[in-house]
């Protein structure tokens, strides 16, 4: 796991530890001193800790002008021992919706397990991103199914196309406008019904 890094294809367009809207702020980083596990796996020192000891991530690349972030996550999404949804939500999307962040983009090819709870943080979220939406891209089919039967999968849109993406060879704008296509085509039909 410790060779596993985030994508940084994109740092020459942002870096959340210079962008003072960021949770991580200021936040510095070693490219040889290893610190942080997952469970007794070192991972990358570009990883940043939320506070969850399974569950890390990277904001990759953030546009609060057009509204979107992309957020990649490493290691083991544990609701039921950790409660991750409930640090991902507080410590990181909170600041996000509130500084014009209502379209995410989670990234979840390194996320290895998902472990559910209950859906308050989920339902929340939702909730406060009414114009907004979730996407997760490129999560491993045994992780959507684990999602579907915890019967959190109505507040994300996945799946199709969102599971195959080649999201690397595109610059953030592009990419976005691709996801953003793909998603609305797939709620469309949900927002003439509600």
């Amino acid at each position: 796991m410790h060779n596993i890094e985030p994508y940084y294809g994109w740092r020459d367009l942002y870096l959340s530890e210079e962008d003072p809207l960021s949770s991580f702020y200021g936040s510095e980083h070693s490219e040889f001193f290893f610190q942080d596990k997952i469970y007794d796996h070192y991972i990358h020192p570009q990883w940043d800790n939320m506070g969850s000891s399974t569950l890390f991530l990277k904001i990759i690349f953030a546009d609060y002008d057009d509204g979107y972030a992309f957020i990649e996550l490493l290691g083991e999404w544990n609701d039921i021992l950790y409660n991750d949804i409930m640090f991902l939500k507080r410590d990181i999307v909170d600041s996000l919706i509130e500084n014009g962040i209502d379209k995410f983009i989670l990234i979840g090819e390194n996320v290895l397990n998902f472990h559910a709870g209950d859906d308050c943080y989920y339902e929340e979220w939702a909730e406060d991103i009414p114009n907004g939406w979730i996407a997760l891209l490129n999560f491993r089919e045994h992780v959507l199914n684990e999602m579907q039967q915890a019967s959190i999968t109505n507040y994300f849109v996945q799946g199709g196309d969102l599971d195959q993406l080649d999201w690397r060879t595109y610059r953030p704008l592009p990419l976005f406008q691709i996801i953003e296509q793909r998603v609305t085509k797939k709620l469309e039909p949900i927002r003439r019904i509600s």
